[in-house]
């Protein structure tokens, strides 16, 4: 009980939600903190403005009611006015009165207990003339007043030193109130705050729940779950679209695999059969050293060509996972493609196919040799390949400035549409591609290392083609950091290999 208790509580208090709540918490704390300590300082700045103003007023009041005539000090006020009366008793209730020497005149008893400044601090206030003087003093009641002292002249023109009080108590009262309310209600706002936290943030993960309860569902069988958008273009949508691509991208990727360990165990169950089956043969009809001579032989033939299939998934399955990095280096693309081109005299010439290439007398490209090699291989070979009797093939390099397009065009039987976007997938092959000269079709991986090759240069490649009139593939690759040599109509070559 008590260990599912614990695991219960570190389920909740590791979570984002527990976590974005703590959040909510610390930042509702800290602000609602710094406004009760921002209002009471404003509280208490006008409360103290207002005494200040009060005693101005006050001050103003002394001046006007306040008369010394030859050393007698007279209150100039109508005695039978009982506002006038009022005044004069506010006025004196927080006073001190002295001559220029600090002998004290008339002093309130409040501000006795106050305390009495020194002749030598009277003196000294008294040098600053009109200057008004203001002080803070506690008294013993533990209260705040504030004083306003100042130089009074009399009719005689001598100094005499005036000071007036007003008390802190109301102010502090107020002050003190408010704190001690917002104490209280601080704790209520926080744990208000903490709820509501607690709930938007649980609205604000839900969608992020249900993602993970997606995730959790999705196996091998049902990679075509989808997440339904919120509609409101936010952080989660975009979450919540990335999501869903990545399925669709897992979808694609165990399709593949699907499809590729079906086209693998077809690729090799082909030969491994033929192979039994000659072999049965042999052990059961052959009676001859000639006999077993030949079906070894035959054998060795489809050996090699199981040898052959599972060198090239390897070498794509390296390609594709990474593992194979090009080593780009310049070369001279055309002369590249010219002595590469030797090697198809033999099958056009056999095939009574014309080859012709076009090229410029230089050409400069930054890219891996041997797969530059593999990519012009598997394009003229195919052409070759399925161009009939009577046919041509035309290879063609062309500087574009920054890039350099090579172009293999024949005159072939072509490829339907539906087939076009396929062409570049593993063991993909166009089901109308034969020939009279070429009736078996290959592996279907030629054109996957094509593609990853012009993939890998950072280049496009672009098919068009028309069944019954050819097909036209069209490599466009980058030059790289590479010396530009302008190429000119005198310096292409052009090369008819094959005359028909």
């Amino acid at each position: 009980m008590l260990s599912s208790i614990g695991s219960l509580h570190d389920r909740i208090t590791s979570g984002l939600r527990f976590r974005l709540t703590l959040t909510y918490i610390l930042f509702f704390t800290v602000l609602l903190t710094f406004l009760g300590v921002f209002f009471r300082q404003t509280l208490k700045s006008l409360y103290d403005s207002q005494i200040r103003n009060i005693l101005e007023e006050e001050w103003g009041a002394v001046r006007g009611y306040l008369r010394i005539e030859k050393g007698k000090i007279i209150w100039f006020y109508d005695r039978e006015d009982p506002e006038e009366a009022i005044i004069i008793d506010r006025l004196k209730q927080i006073y001190l009165l002295t001559d220029q020497n600090g002998a004290v005149l008339e002093v309130s008893p409040k501000y006795e207990q106050l305390g009495i400044e020194s002749p030598k601090e009277i003196r000294e206030n008294l040098r600053r003339r009109r200057e008004a003087i203001w002080t803070t003093r506690k008294g013993p009641d533990g209260v705040t007043y504030l004083i306003r002292e100042g130089m009074l002249t009399a009719d005689d023109d001598k100094p005499y030193f005036v000071a007036i009080g007003r008390s802190y108590e109301e102010g502090d009262r107020i002050i003190e109130q408010f704190t001690r309310y917002y104490s209280v209600m601080l704790p209520l706002m926080i744990v208000t705050a903490s709820l509501l936290g607690w709930f938007m943030a649980g609205r604000a993960l839900s969608p992020i729940d249900d993602v993970a309860k997606t995730a959790q569902r999705i196996t091998g069988a049902n990679l075509r779950i989808q997440i339904p958008p919120r509609g409101a273009d936010d952080e989660l949508d975009r979450l919540i679209d990335a999501f869903n691509r990545m399925i669709e991208r897992l979808d694609a990727a165990f399709q593949q695999t699907k499809q590729f360990s079906t086209d693998v165990s077809h690729e090799l169950r082909t030969p491994l059969t033929a192979i039994r089956g000659q072999l049965e043969v042999a052990l059961l009809a052959a009676k001859t050293p000639e006999q077993y001579q030949e079906a070894i032989l035959n054998a060795l033939e489809d050996v090699e060509r199981l040898s052959h299939t599972i060198r090239a998934l390897l070498q794509l399955s390296q390609a594709e996972s990474g593992q194979l990095v090009l080593q780009k280096q310049p070369i001279d693309l055309s002369a590249l493609i010219r002595g590469l081109m030797e090697q198809f005299d033999i099958p056009a010439e056999s095939g009574k196919v014309k080859l012709t290439t076009v090229l410029p007398s230089y050409c400069t490209v930054e890219v891996d040799r041997i797969q530059m090699e593999r990519l012009i291989l598997n394009l003229v070979s195919n052409a070759i390949k399925y161009t009939p009797e009577g046919g041509s093939v035309y290879v063609s390099l062309q500087d574009k400035g920054r890039d350099v397009e090579l172009i293999v065009e024949d005159t072939g039987v072509g490829i339907p549409a539906e087939s076009l976007p396929h062409i570049f997938d593993r063991f993909y092959r166009v089901p109308s591609a034969t020939t009279e000269k070429s009736p078996e079709r290959g592996l279907g991986l030629g054109l996957s290392f094509v593609a990853w090759i012009v993939r890998e240069h950072r280049g496009t490649i672009d098919v068009k083609s028309v069944p019954g009139e050819g097909t036209v593939f069209t490599v466009r690759l980058p030059r790289g950091e590479v010396n530009r040599v302008e190429p000119t109509l005198a310096t292409a070559e052009r090369v008819e290999r094959n005359a028909v």
